[in-house]
């Protein structure tokens, strides 16, 4: 299992060159924390640690932008709060956690279509 983020951590570490081991001790980490943020047995690092990491690799200001976007959707401990939401929110956030891991892959992608599509169409306010 990993997320999104441990994704592109490993194709930047791949992409230098590097080891975990010699990430982890360039950024002042254990490489046991490193491979848990990799390996999606992590929660979403730190702004601090994000900035390290994009240092690390000298990426340029939009691919540290989007590897800090791709690290605010890769936490896999996810909690939805519907509370002063209409009770068929809460049914529906909690039958996506009761069913998404059997989900099929072609399934969650349909899905997040249908969400990235509605989110583009609200009206923006002002």
């Amino acid at each position: 299992m990993t997320t999104p983020f441990g994704k592109a951590v490993r194709h930047l570490r791949d992409r230098k060159g590097v080891s975990q081991k010699e990430m982890a001790v360039a950024l002042g980490v254990s490489p046991a924390y490193l491979s848990a943020l990799e390996h999606g047995k992590r929660g979403m690092p730190s702004f601090d640690f994000l900035q390290r990491v994009a240092g690390y690799f000298n990426v340029i200001w939009d691919e540290a932008e989007e590897l800090f976007r791709i690290a605010q959707i890769s936490d896999p401990r996810v909690v939805v709060d519907t509370a002063g939401l209409p009770p068929e929110y809460t049914a529906f956030a909690n039958r996506l956690s009761a069913e998404i891991a059997s989900l099929p892959p072609e399934t969650v992608r349909r899905l997040a279509g249908i969400l990235e599509k509605a989110c583009n169409n609200r009206v923006k306010p002002g």
